[in-house]
């Protein structure tokens, strides 16, 4: 029943669409819309879904890089919020609940898979995590040799950060690329703000270190 549930959220609708029980969601933080879902309010996780899919799946893919792995990982995340709704207490942020369910996840498949993972590659129409932008050598503004330059800094970039030390990857990617703060990260992790500070400072020497190059 979970899986049918789950896949229901999943499904395609029109964009800006709500359940009229969550119309005006904005106006709830996301632990009020957990506890809606908690009281039996399907449109209250069917929002959640919506809301947070597309974060989840940019965060599984930086630690599975696998896209499929991605979304098949996301999805095993909203299922575990739905299967705890029932236990859920509004003591943390929702967020902070959310992303410790899908780094445990995310860092059991990466032991399981370690052995079975290829190189990571840039693909020319993936954007610059910079910019934004595509890779398109037939974009005018920038040349061939440019779009390769770029295309290797990418790659370069990817494979450092894939080869940190796992804390200091999740923290990375947590704060490089979800925008979340130090506090933040702190409570996902289980560490105090001052050791997620030191454990960042110490990834981002090792990356500064190795991509000097392309600096």
């Amino acid at each position: 029943m979970d899986g049918g549930v789950l896949m229901a959220s999943l499904g395609p609708r029109p964009a800006g669409t709500l359940q009229p029980a969550m119309a005006g969601a904005e106006s709830y933080t996301d632990a009020e819309v957990m506890l809606r879902v908690k009281a039996g309010d399907q449109s209250a996780f069917d929002y959640l879904v919506q809301k947070y899919r597309r974060p989840l799946v940019s965060f599984m893919y930086r630690m599975a890089r696998n896209t499929a792995a991605a979304e098949d990982l996301a999805q095993e995340v909203f299922l575990r919020v739905y299967r705890s709704r029932q236990t859920y207490e509004a003591s943390a942020k929702f967020t902070t609940w959310l992303y410790r369910i899908a780094t445990n996840l995310a860092v059991n498949h990466a032991r399981d898979t370690r052995h079975e993972r290829p190189e990571v590659t840039v693909s020319l129409d993936e954007p610059d995590e910079e910019t934004g932008t595509t890779l398109d050598v037939a974009d005018a503004t920038i040349s061939a040799e440019e779009a390769l330059v770029r295309r290797e800094r990418m790659a370069a970039i990817r494979s450092k950060v894939e080869a940190l030390p796992e804390r200091q990857k999740l923290a990375v990617i947590m704060h490089k690329y979800q925008q979340m703060d130090y506090k933040q990260i702190a409570e996902v992790l289980k560490l105090s703000e001052s050791a997620t500070k030191s454990l960042l400072f110490r990834a981002y020497e090792t990356l500064r270190e190795q991509l000097k190059e392309f600096l």
